[in-house]
């Protein structure tokens, strides 16, 4: 059964001049598994992240750092989650996470379906 599905869209560009002019933004937004990708695949995760948070209703108080997107080669992109966001899939009764991330023409977008 579907919980829940998140869709966002990010533009690389600004998305990156938002990281420059904020120190610790990146920081705060990004595991250091990803604070180093390219800047389309930051904005890219971004975008997963906050396409992640709306599949799962968007509740306030969700760490950024307790979901991490891996890129697997050749396959869908995984979701690691835990604390905040492990907390609310448990609420939701959520089991698996359905993620599709991409970037071209300096837009990065996401869309996640959130399963029991």
């Amino acid at each position: 059964m579907i919980i829940g599905v998140g869709i966002d869209v990010v533009d690389v560009a600004r998305f990156m001049a938002t990281l420059e002019r904020t120190p610790g933004l990146r920081e705060r937004l990004f595991t250091p598994d990803e604070r180093d990708l390219p800047p389309a695949s930051i904005a890219a995760r971004f975008a997963a992240k906050e396409a992640i948070a709306k599949a799962l209703g968007a509740p306030g108080g969700m760490s950024w750092q307790d979901a991490t997107v891996h890129r697997v080669p050749g396959g869908a992109p995984q979701v690691e989650i835990r604390g905040t966001v492990a907390a609310r899939a448990e609420e939701l009764g959520v089991a698996t996470f359905h993620l599709s991330i991409s970037h071209d023409a300096g837009i990065a977008s996401a869309v996640c379906v959130a399963e029991s």
